[in-house]
């Protein structure tokens, strides 16, 4: 039998829970499918929010040819052979069929290469679907035919909305007579994902004690059960999400909290559960910016340089210079100045919208400009004693604004 995430897979968009930017009233999503044409894009968020799903009930709606790799067990002879039969596929001015490429980050340089050709001349229309950053993983050629479409962890009005339609609609649990009494646990160890949702709640129906309810007798989910059952059998229900998210937030709380053991011990988790290096690296660089900062702005360089470490020798020998970044980075002093200012800075900047630059601080290129005043009443820093001199730089509608401010553990002053 078909897990139960299987079973209760949506195949309309009124069934479809979750992501209403995207596919509700006016989205991008649903504006292609009524259309009846779709172009090229990738859909970026976490595992269990419907990225497969959305895929599916496009190529079903559009009533085009559909195909599917695998970014994992695929190479480059696989993607040319898919767009052979594609281009086979394909009659006259009918949409072009769809490829939808799971887990799109893992494909190599070349494999992403193999695509380019296909999708510029329509050939096929790409769903890429990734829970990592395109920016960083996905080629910039093909970045540039693709539009990218972030999906969100499920609220929880979502997940109970889901939880109870499984119950009522699933056969198989409608047998049991499942009633879920308590909800907080399930909510709290599912995370926004819907899969893991529906694993949970299969894995604890198998031993749910049944007790007398008004239909007859049911199977009763609690909370201490929930907990009970996934202490037992902690990996069952999602094991890659549990390592991609859980682990590799609680690596990096420990690195900010300055506690070297709980990092390393965290980093050896994620190893050996088969984590990608260069996910663990991404996020060594992420904490040298936000965590220590100005405190020790060599961090950013160590851990850029365990990036590229790693990069080049993969593993097993990656694990030391991730090593080396985790225990220099958990041990280095702290301050998030950078982080809290660039953060006020923008909270400001979408509050004020687009402030003229003042003129002195334009550049002027031309006789016109020069006319105009730009670049008139300058003064060059350089040219006084200590390379400074007070001058405004901020526009008129932000004069006086204050938006970093030292930390006590910065190695650095700022004029006054």
């Amino acid at each position: 039998m078909q897990p139960l995430a299987e079973r209760m897979r949506p195949t309309t968009l009124d069934n479809y829970i979750g992501q209403q930017h995207l596919v509700g009233p006016g989205g991008v999503l649903r504006g292609m499918i009524e259309g009846g044409r779709a172009s090229s894009f990738i859909l970026w968020g976490p595992p269990g929010v419907g990225k497969t799903t959305l895929a599916m009930i496009m190529a079903k709606a559009l009533k085009v040819p559909f195909f599917t790799l695998s970014a994992v067990t695929s190479g480059v002879k696989d993607v040319r052979d898919v767009i052979d039969k594609a281009r086979g596929a394909r009659f006259f001015d009918s949409p072009s069929p769809l490829l939808f490429i799971d887990e799109i980050h893992r494909f190599s340089k070349s494999q992403q290469d193999s695509l380019l050709g296909a999708v510029e001349q329509g050939v096929v229309t790409l769903i890429g679907a990734t829970t990592e950053n395109p920016s960083f993983e996905v080629i910039r050629p093909l970045l540039s035919r693709c539009q990218v479409y972030t999906l969100k962890p499920l609220e929880k009005e979502d997940l109970l909305r889901l939880a109870e339609r499984v119950l009522a609609e699933d056969v198989v649990l409608r047998e049991k007579n499942v009633v879920l009494s308590e909800t907080g646990a399930l909510l709290r160890y599912c995370g926004g994902d819907a899969r893991k949702l529906l694993n949970i709640i299969e894995l604890v129906t198998e031993l749910a004690p049944r007790r007398d309810d008004a239909q007859g007798r049911a199977l009763e989910v609690t909370d201490e059960l929930v907990a009970r059952r996934l202490q037992q059998n902690p990996l069952a229900y999602d094991k890659d999400g549990e390592m991609h998210y859980d682990i590799i937030s609680a690596f990096i709380k420990s690195i900010r909290g300055s506690d070297p053991d709980a990092a390393i011990y965290w980093l050896a988790r994620m190893i050996e559960g088969g984590e990608d290096p260069k996910f663990i690296a991404r996020r060594l660089v992420i904490s040298a910016s936000e965590d220590i900062g100005l405190a020790n702005p060599n961090a950013l360089l160590l851990a850029n340089a365990a990036f590229d470490a790693v990069s080049k020798i993969g593993w097993p020998e990656g694990r030391i210079p991730l090593a080396e970044a985790t225990v220099y980075l958990a041990t280095s002093p702290k301050s998030n100045s950078a982080y809290n200012a660039i953060n006020a800075a923008l909270e400001y900047v979408r509050r004020s919208g687009n402030l003229p630059v003042p003129l002195h601080l334009r550049n002027a290129p031309t006789e016109l400009m020069a006319e105009l005043g730009y670049h008139d009443g300058y003064l060059y820093p350089h040219d006084f004693p200590g390379h400074y001199v007070e001058q405004q730089y901020l526009p008129d509608g932000a004069k006086g604004e204050c938006f970093f401010e030292v930390g006590e553990n910065d190695r650095i002053t700022r004029k006054k």
